[in-house]
């Protein structure tokens, strides 16, 4: 099972890197990957209803997890949009399923975007929680290509335990994710 490969490795060979590192003194307070979560915002819902039930079988089909259905929280009158309305989908991936995405994600879907020469050290939120935009979900090699609809994107955090920005960044560059130099 490739999930218990990264775990291991998280255990074997980032946990004593981080530890000399930044002089942690406990294991527990080694910062890890608690969750992930992909969402899809799909404004375009609002007209064609079909394009959420694609949307939604491609997060499942990436994560192997079913996804919830994202609903309008406030009335937009501007963009026709009343509260409740669906506008997307979101999948949260935790323990074993959120280690093997994140190893799918670095290993095979990241390395097939076009021009890719990493992903940018910025964006990270102040707490060590990491987001990434994908502007196409056909680089996840899951998705047929002769299936879809309509490229469509979808946005990827990676939320740690870390407590700052270069503590989250130490940690998911040690589990293999290509920061631009």
């Amino acid at each position: 099972m490739a999930s218990a490969r990264l775990k291991e490795y998280y255990k074997k060979e980032v946990i004593p890197r981080l530890k000399k590192d930044f002089g942690y003194k406990n294991v527990m307070q080694v910062p890890k990957v608690t969750k992930i979560v992909l969402n899809m915002g799909l404004g375009e819902a609002l007209q064609n209803i079909k394009i959420l039930d694609s949307a939604t079988y491609e997060l499942a089909t990436m994560t192997g997890q079913n996804p919830v259905i994202t609903r309008a929280k406030k009335p937009i009158a501007s963009f026709k949009l009343r509260e409740g309305n669906p506008i997307g989908c979101m999948v949260t991936l935790r323990r074993e399923r959120m280690y093997e995405f994140l190893d799918r994600l670095v290993n095979a879907a990241l390395p097939r975007v076009r021009d890719f020469r990493g992903v940018s050290p910025d964006a990270f939120d102040g707490r060590g929680n990491y987001t990434l935009g994908i502007k196409e979900q056909i680089i996840f090699p899951e998705i047929s290509y002769d299936k879809i609809d309509k490229i469509k994107g979808l946005n990827i955090t990676i939320i740690t335990t870390a407590e700052s920005d270069e503590e989250g960044k130490a940690l998911l560059k040690y589990l293999g994710m290509p920061f631009r130099s």
